[in-house]
């Protein structure tokens, strides 16, 4: 899978720009804020329509501009494909697939896929639950259609749910539509549950292993999805998971109501990582920690390699600055399939990269190619 060109028209500092990728290796280098990220950002918001930061779609529209453009040729399952969109000022954005305007965000999913890893994700083992979630839910909307789906409903739910325990002491009536919504948050729980299950697997699987080598095989990795009701789900289908789920709830339900917070369903849950058998958010050193964060953004990689037969674009956004010489080259030496983008600041630590080429961005202009 690679990008072979990506054309940009407003968006975030970029006026008008088409930018010419090499199938490998492409460095993009520049000094800090002068649009290295964007650009990544750009390629990463057509896997799935979104950014990988926390920014909404009027944010990624140039200043002074009511409209943006990210238009890119592709190479991917086989064939030449065309993924463009457009965002505006007071209007919903517009996405199309080789000249069709989608009708569903889900129509998306599977045309382009990328793993991203940024200096953020070097903390993926000690911060909260909610990056290791944001972790599956972003490798699993790119790779299973119906994941996205059951996600952007669960969170549609969830956010519906939260109002009526927020808001029925005013108003008593929004208690009418509590058991409705807590089953239906149950039943999609369940859909979210069964294909974290299986995709943890996968990647402590595939982590542990990568992780041994890169330690010396001194260490061992351990990943395991743990569920709000702490129980084992693996090998079970959402409608064998659900009765669970539904016993869980009742058993929160007074708590909810008295806190006004949902604490029942999949936005509860983790991953559960240890090295050596000890709880790696709690134990492990900076060294540790950083070995497990590459280990498993890798393990990513190779889990949409496995899944679709091809590597997805990797973005690399400034990580190998953050990372001693050791981990540099271990990333280095199991990139030499697919096509990579990596943001630095200068060249210097990318000489080594043979075979592909330096794209040099200058706020938000192409200097040199």
């Amino acid at each position: 899978m690679t990008v072979k060109q990506i054309s940009l028209d407003g968006y975030r500092n970029y006026g008008s720009v088409t930018v010419k990728f090499d199938p490998g290796v492409n460095v993009i280098a520049g000094k800090n804020a002068q649009g290295k990220t964007n650009l990544i950002e750009s390629v990463y918001y057509l896997t799935a329509g979104k950014s990988f930061r926390p920014s909404s779609d009027k944010e990624l529209i140039a200043f002074g501009q009511e409209s943006a453009g990210i238009r890119a040729e592709v190479f991917s399952l086989d064939r030449e494909q065309v993924l463009e969109t457009r965002l505006h000022r007071g209007r919903r954005r517009e996405i199309f697939a080789n000249g069709v305007k989608l009708k569903k965000m889900t129509e998306l999913t599977g045309r382009l896929t990328a793993v991203m890893f940024g200096p953020d994700d070097l903390d993926i083992v000690k911060d909260g639950a909610s990056v290791r979630r944001k972790l599956m839910d972003q490798c699993l909307s790119q790779l299973r259609l119906g994941y996205l789906a059951a996600l952007m409903e669960f969170n549609r739910l969830h956010e519906h749910k939260t109002r009526i325990l927020r808001d029925y002491r005013e108003k008593p009536s929004l208690l009418e539509l509590l058991d409705d919504y807590d089953y239906r948050m149950a039943q999609f729980s369940a859909r979210l549950i069964y294909y974290r299950t299986a995709f943890s697997t996968g990647l402590s699987h595939r982590a542990a292993k990568i992780h041994k080598e890169f330690s010396d095989y001194t260490e061992e990795l351990t990943i395991r999805y743990k569920t709000v009701g702490g129980l084992d789900y693996t090998g079970l289908k959402p409608e064998a998971i659900l009765p669970h789920l539904l016993e869980h709830q009742r058993d929160k339900k007074q708590a909810e109501l008295s806190s006004g917070h949902c604490l029942s369903g999949a936005h509860k849950d983790d991953l559960e990582i240890e090295i050596n058998g000890v709880p790696a958010r709690k134990f492990a050193s900076q060294g540790q920690t950083r070995t497990a964060a590459v280990s498993i953004k890798l393990a990513e990689r190779d889990i949409h390699h496995d899944d679709r037969g091809e590597y997805p674009v990797l973005l690399l956004d400034d990580v190998l600055s953050e990372l001693d010489p050791k981990r540099q080259s271990f990333i280095l030496g199991k990139i030499e399939n697919g096509q990579v983008l990596i943001t630095c600041c200068d060249e210097t630590g990318a000489a080594c990269l043979v075979g592909g080429k330096i794209i040099r961005i200058e706020n938000g202009m192409l200097k040199e190619q």
